[in-house]
């Protein structure tokens, strides 16, 4: 082989880290060499971090603001009546609306004013308005994706364009692991839901995928019935030792063909393959709920019961951080509701009402909230006009990403506030907007990563997750 293509083949990883001053630092290429994690996690790659650890609830479909959070008082007053071309300007709409009338659909829903500071919330949500003095409610996020894929994979991986890192990956690549027996990346997907199954959108691997990063900071997606990780059990008559044994083989084996190639993948296939065999003493323990007091379920609610339910799904969450790891994303379909939105939305928010805020509870009378940061959002929002039939109790509503709500708790985020102002038909911001890469800048602050020196080379650039279009962090809802 020719010596210049030996050398180039065994620049893996590593090897550029240690010779290269565009590396990390030492605390993150510290917990990138040790295949078991660090003794102690650290304190943020760039600046102290008010946060270790994530959990994201992603409510895939996307959710109506204009029912949930964007209260707009006097919009009863346009029932039935065209949006003003002064307020749609002739953006962008999807080809279900285009051409169509758009008759503007007020929110059938009632709002009050909630917690210290009089925060408006809707009656679906009694059990966030509880909390709400612990949420900073974003009312002016926005998007440049109007359909659901590009929508979910920009928000996810910082791209519309399939292929990029998402957001757990670049956590697990920057910061490293907390925990040696658990992924520091973990995904979970509701398998239940009330709000209906019809039109429910696809979820898929790229939104947790590593794209061009080594592939062991991908999301591990855990199974709602069965094993929790596919073929974590041994098959019949092959015990824990003789597993053990075989693993060394494979183990010795790989190292050698490593050496011969350089091929870095072939590391993270061993750190990978020890890791899954630590997780199948570890992981039967996580998701194990049989020691959890009654009345911590009876807080999450009935349906905490329910295996691969929302409500189960945030108690291994929590059960997932107390554990150090260090991300974990939460998806919960059939938000689109084009028609038929009161009652859909209805069975929505009795699925994430009710756990959402006991994660949010259970976080805080465990110490945890303070440095656990939970976020909330969607692909994008729904339209003030709508879609379908239109009666006082029934409409539904198109994809709009010129405005939706998201919210921050914890992790050194101010609660009991809202941030950011649309016009009164809920359809553009008029104060202190929030892009889907200022969202997740503002993730990246708090686990102490400046958004621009976190990156990664690929194809000639130094690849980001908020790419290189102007983001910043939003400063307004630190605490």
């Amino acid at each position: 082989m020719d010596p210049l293509q030996r050398y180039n083949d065994l620049q893996n990883r590593r090897q550029f880290l240690r010779r290269s001053a565009m590396g990390l630092g030492a605390a993150a290429f510290g917990s990138l060499i040790s295949e078991a994690g660090a003794a102690a996690p650290p304190a943020g790659l760039h600046f102290p971090a008010k946060a270790k650890r994530v959990i994201f609830l992603f409510m895939a479909g996307a959710p109506s603001q204009i029912d949930l959070f964007d209260y707009k008082p006097d919009l009863h007053k346009q029932f039935k009546q065209p949006l003003p071309p002064s307020v749609s300007m002739g953006q962008r709409v999807t080809a279900m609306t285009k051409g169509k009338e758009q008759l503007v659909a007020p929110s059938m829903f009632k709002f009050s004013r909630q917690g210290k500071n009089g925060v408006f919330m809707s009656e679906l949500l009694p059990h966030l308005s509880s909390v709400v003095d612990d949420l900073a409610i974003i009312k002016s996020t926005h998007t440049d994706a109007i359909n659901h894929d590009p929508g979910k994979t920009l928000f996810c991986t910082g791209s519309q364009i399939a292929g990029k890192a998402s957001l757990g990956a670049w956590l697990s690549y920057g910061l490293g692991r907390m925990n040696a027996n658990l992924p520091d990346f973990i995904v979970l997907n509701s398998a239940f839901w009330t709000g209906g199954t019809g039109n429910v959108q696809a979820l898929y691997s790229r939104l947790w995928g590593s794209g061009f990063l080594p592939s062991r900071h991908q999301g591990v997606s855990f199974q709602p019935a069965g094993d929790p990780v596919l073929f974590l059990s041994n098959p019949d008559g092959v015990s824990r030792e003789s597993r053990h044994k075989m693993l060394d083989l494979v183990t010795r084996l790989n190292r050698k063909h490593v050496e011969e190639v350089g091929d870095p993948e072939i590391n993270t296939t061993i750190a990978q393959q020890e890791m899954a065999f630590r997780m199948q003493a570890s992981v039967p323990e996580l998701t194990d709920l049989s020691g959890e007091p009654e009345d911590i379920l009876e807080m999450y609610g009935p349906e905490v019961r329910k295996s691969g339910s929302f409500a189960r799904n945030c108690l291994l969450a929590r059960r997932m951080v107390e554990r150090d790891v260090r991300f974990v994303q939460l998806f919960h379909r059939g938000w689109d509701h084009h028609v038929n939105l009161p009652k859909k939305l209805r069975g929505q928010a009795y699925d994430v009402d009710q756990p959402a805020a006991a994660l949010l509870k259970d976080l805080k009378q465990r110490g945890m909230l303070e440095d656990t940061l939970v976020v909330f959002g969607g692909e994008f929002g729904r339209t003030t006009f709508c879609q379908g039939k239109l009666t006082e109790t029934d409409y539904g509503r198109d994809h709009h990403p010129r405005c939706f709500t998201t919210w921050m708790a914890g992790g050194g985020i101010k609660g009991g506030i809202t941030h950011g102002q649309t016009d009164e038909f809920s359809y553009n911001i008029v104060e202190d907007p929030v892009h889907v890469r200022d969202f997740n800048a503002t993730i990246l602050h708090q686990l102490g990563i400046d958004h621009n020196r976190l990156t990664f080379p690929f194809l000639g650039l130094d690849q980001k997750l908020t790419g290189v279009e102007e983001t910043h962090v939003i400063e307004k809802i630190l605490a």
